[in-house]
């Protein structure tokens, strides 16, 4: 593989706002891909995969290269130099890579993959934590939480069957395959574009780990209720909500910030799903009005976002012990307050994209504990560990209000 200055450079001004002005990694990948018209897709696979790899492996390339944030240019270019050594990429005879110490390189990642922290390149006080949730499953999770995602679609079943989804993306050159126990899946054999296709235009699917896939189900939806999605957000779970319902019925789409609500609009419109109505909580009056009001509620709650390392390997470098313990108090009064919402007799699911007991089981054993939680029975509940499924990490929890 031949490095070429432009590309190599792209990656470097990314890192650089990553690492050293707080940006996030998907937003500033995204836009230094529209930065060049002629680049080709291997180009821009390059830029993204290569970024996204030392962000990933930041705490072990930078041990390597003996550097400390924040990290100068040079410094950078050191972070790179590790990264392709270990590639077995040759580096090229530019001003920035002189005097690389290639046996150093290979030496010292040797002797750091003997420790975990190092290994799977993550902060002290997240594998500490980790072994104390997870015990001896954490060594194999976060290193599955450390592979590259798949690149799973939910097929949109208000247009599309999952065969002929198939056989759509198979004409726009896109395999894939579908995936055993999740009925709207498909997986691509390798990574591609898919919002460029005629099929994405066309609403026929959205882009969906198949982990989440099944929070939807967990609802036992049925057409004509009257379903509440609690934290919505961008709307993912609703829009197939929306499909599992038929269309008939009502889904409420609630979110406390606007603009998210915003791009649930424009993508339900896209999937054709018309019985979606957003409404933004900017007062706890909202909540009140619909107490007693659904025959399902979602609480799809905010969390650390564990599960899902492998798209988001920066919020590795942003999480904290604070942020994590402000949120169980959030998860908690999510349950509490949202829970009212939901109808005698009807189903309640609280779901994270979260690995931890802490943010999972140990929530909704507060919640049943307390007095909002009285009439309310753990019906199911499902652990998905990224080790054992290939797909995210995530929790769901189903409860049922006694009538």
């Amino acid at each position: 593989m031949r490095l070429h200055r432009n590309l190599v450079f792209a990656v470097i001004d990314t890192l650089h706002l990553i690492f050293n002005e707080g940006k996030y990694a998907d937003k500033e990948i995204s836009n230094t891909l529209k930065r060049d018209k002629r680049w080709g897709s291997r180009d821009r696979g390059f830029i993204a995969e290569t970024t996204y790899d030392i962000v990933r492996w930041k705490r072990l390339y930078s041990e390597i290269a003996d550097v400390n944030e924040p990290f100068s240019r040079p410094n950078l270019f050191r972070l790179f130099t590790v990264w392709a050594t270990l590639r077995g990429i040759e580096i090229p005879d530019w001003k920035q890579f002189e005097d690389t110490p290639t046996r150093r390189i290979k030496g010292r990642f040797d002797e750091l993959s003997k420790i975990t922290k190092y290994s799977e390149s993550i902060p002290d006080w997240m594998d500490e934590l980790g072994r104390k949730e997870l015990g001896k499953l954490w060594e194999e999770e976060i290193k599955a939480l450390n592979e590259q995602a798949k690149v799973i679609l939910r097929t949109n079943t208000l247009k599309v069957t999952p065969k002929k989804l198939q056989i759509q993306l198979d004409e726009e050159f896109i395999p894939t395959k579908p995936i055993k126990g999740y009925p709207e899946a498909l997986e691509l054999y390798e990574r591609a574009d898919v919002f460029k296709t005629d099929a994405f235009k066309k609403g026929y699917f959205e882009v969906q780990d198949a982990s989440s896939q099944k929070v939807a189900h967990a609802l036992n939806l049925e057409p004509g209720m009257r379903v509440i999605d609690a934290c919505a957000g961008a709307g993912g779970k609703s829009l197939h909500m929306a499909a599992l319902m038929q269309n008939k019925g009502q889904v409420i789409a609630m979110d406390i910030f606007s603009n998210k609500l915003k791009e649930l609009k424009r993508r339900a419109k896209r999937a054709g799903a018309h019985n979606i109505e957003t409404r933004l909580i900017d007062s706890t009056k909202v909540i009140k009005k619909l107490n007693e009001s659904a025959d399902r509620v979602l609480i799809d709650a905010p969390c650390t976002g564990l599960g899902v390392l492998r798209r988001n390997p920066d919020a590795k470098w942003k999480l904290s012990p604070e942020f994590l313990a402000d949120i169980k108090k959030k998860q908690q009064q999510l349950l509490q307050n949202y829970s009212k919402m939901l109808k005698p007799g009807g189903l309640l699911v609280y779901a994270t994209c979260s690995v931890l007991p802490s943010e999972n089981q140990l929530q909704v054993q507060e919640f049943l504990n307390s007095e909002s939680g009285d009439g309310f029975q753990l019906q199911k509940d499902e652990k998905i560990l990224a080790h054992k499924s290939g797909f995210d990490g995530f929790y769901f929890a189903v409860l049922k209000k006694s009538k």
